[in-house]
């Protein structure tokens, strides 16, 4: 360290070497890299649980690196090897500690034999951190290498590890897929390329070359000459036929997504669908008109447990009515709740609304819980035997849509009617109002904006998205329990509007892949899986 001439260089490489070091410290003693060891991304060379383990030098290298930046490129490659060696030193203390001290699991229950042997590489404990401690400091050199390149390279480097490395760790999922598609014809396309969990060293390679050229290719001069061609101004009819080709290819993906893709992760795509829907609800109430509504489920549950009442063939049902007779009123009376709602908040504005429309939320749980309404609702043990969508085609499950790809486009068409009427709204003269409201509620009254009426709309069209996915959701599953309407559904739909960003149409779908289909993908992490939904949020 004597060598490295710069002060602020020094106390960085420190800072970063230990934050890494706490990291690896931290995904060993919780459990996290035995756990994942179990699962290959190259089969026989990498596995998550190393992934994990070794990425955090591989980091720290590279951050030190870039941090050194004005100095020259020997002194920041001996400031990224000293932050891997850095990054070593605290799971090599946990390695004796483990060694040394005979009752270690009755404090930390995940220390195991297997965890040591996996950080020492099965060599002994002398041997095992000698190549811990050389092997990070190595990664932490590679770190700094890979910024000093330039950028011409080290984009399409890092482009190329990283899809190679998605590759590997969805390869199940991939080879569900060839599976669904190629039938009995499958084993010969993937035995080459993929293991029992993940790929085989050889194409992983060649994945990589492929996509680190293509990525070099891209950047070095064919992207900008693709977007150059197409950013030229082109007549109203290039422009219209253009767009209509783009529509026509998405609605052509969308239909035979359920046939590529396979039952498990249409039923996923299910799932997202609907937080889409009630996401583009919450979307008008919280990114249109800026009004944070906590109690968001409510609308969905009074969808679901409407549809549940009217269409139960079991004791609770007191209409016998099919699903597309029961939707209207489902939606009606959701719509119904949300201007129940929004009339006595009307004149609260931020964490006062939360905690009103939070208390909302919590008061339609317990009253479906409750006693008081189990005549009528079924308190805890919930409304059984609601009634599957019929179509006229006889030919699927007798005329109802049962399996989840028939349910797939059901969800589908309510998504797009959903995001057409968010997208004609926010350009609109009540979408503006809106907006405005959002902005500044005394401005916008002044300029003649009823606000009454334009928030008990932003309640009311929020409500009806809900109450659409809670009908559609009761339909699917075909019982629904008070449990299923949980505060933290509206937590999460409140968080994929954030993260996919508040006001935008499209952020929503962004937001529900991310936190809503990545965590079902992930679902053979077990306890862990909240932890890594934690990362993505």
């Amino acid at each position: 360290m004597a060598t490295l001439s710069n002060h602020d260089t020094r106390r960085h490489t420190i800072r970063t070497g230990l934050i890494a070091g706490l990291v690896v410290l931290s995904v060993s003693a919780i459990g996290m890299v035995q756990t994942f060891n179990s699962r290959d991304i190259v089969t026989g060379v990498l596995t998550l649980g190393q992934l994990l383990l070794f990425g955090a030098p591989l980091a720290a290298g590279f951050i030190v690196m870039r941090h050194s930046a004005g100095q020259k490129a020997l002194v920041g490659l001996l400031a990224s090897l000293v932050a891997g060696i850095l990054a070593a030193l605290p799971v090599s203390a946990l390695v004796l500690i483990a060694v040394n001290v005979d009752n270690i699991r009755s404090k930390l229950v995940n220390v195991s034999a297997a965890l040591i042997e996996t950080l020492t590489f099965g060599q002994g404990t002398t041997t095992g951190l000698l190549l811990l401690i050389g092997t990070m400091a190595l990664l932490g050199l590679i770190g700094g290498v890979i910024e000093v390149l330039p950028a011409r390279f080290r984009r399409p480097l890092m482009l190329g590890l990283l899809w190679t490395v998605t590759i590997g760790l969805l390869s199940e999922l991939l080879l569900g897929i060839f599976r669904n598609l190629l039938q009995e014809n499958a084993a010969s396309v993937t035995r080459p390329l993929f293991g029992t969990k993940g790929l085989r060293t050889t194409p992983a390679a060649v994945f990589f070359v492929i996509l680190t050229a293509l990525a070099f290719i891209w950047n070095g001069g064919l992207g900008d000459a693709v977007k150059k061609r197409y950013s030229r101004r082109r007549n109203p009819a290039q422009a219209r036929g253009f767009r209509l080709g783009t529509i026509i290819v998405f609605f052509i993906i969308l239909l035979i997504l359920p046939s590529i893709l396979g039952r498990y992760l249409t039923q996923v795509l299910d799932n997202v669908g609907l937080y889409i829907l009630m996401g583009l609800g919450l979307n008008i109430v919280v990114g249109f008109a800026g009004l944070l509504d906590l109690g968001y489920v409510a609308f969905y549950a009074i969808g679901a447990y409407t549809m549940g009442i009217l269409t139960s063939t079991g004791q609770l049902g007191i209409a016998q009515f099919s699903f597309w007779e029961a939707l209207p009123i489902s939606i009606a009376a959701s719509v119904f709740a949300g201007i129940l709602l929004g009339t006595p908040v009307l004149r609260m504005r931020g964490d006062y609304l939360a905690i009103v429309t939070l208390g909302f939320g919590e008061i339609i749980r317990v009253l479906a819980t409750s006693d008081l309404l189990k005549p009528y609702i079924g308190g805890a043990q919930g409304i059984l035997n609601i009634v599957k969508p019929a179509v006229p085609d006889a030919a699927v499950a007798g005329g109802r849509l049962i399996q989840p790809e028939h349910f797939y486009y059901l969800i589908v068409g309510a998504g797009l009617l959903a995001a057409f009427v968010s997208w004609r709204l926010r350009d609109s003269r009540l979408g503006r109002q809106w907006m405005a409201l959002r902005e500044d509620e005394d401005v916008a009254e002044a300029m003649g904006i009823h606000l009454v009426k334009t928030k008990l709309l932003a309640f009311a069209m929020g409500a009806a998205f809900s109450g659409l996915a809670g009908a559609i959701f009761a339909a699917q599953i075909g019982s629904i329990y008070p449990h299923s309407f949980n505060l933290i559904i509206s937590i999460n739909v409140l968080s994929l509007i954030i993260v996919g960003g508040i006001g935008s149409l499209p952020g929503v779908v962004v937001g529900a892949l991310v936190l809503v289909g990545l965590p079902e993908l992930l679902r053979e992490f077990a306890e862990y899986r909240y932890l890594m939904y934690g990362a993505l949020l």
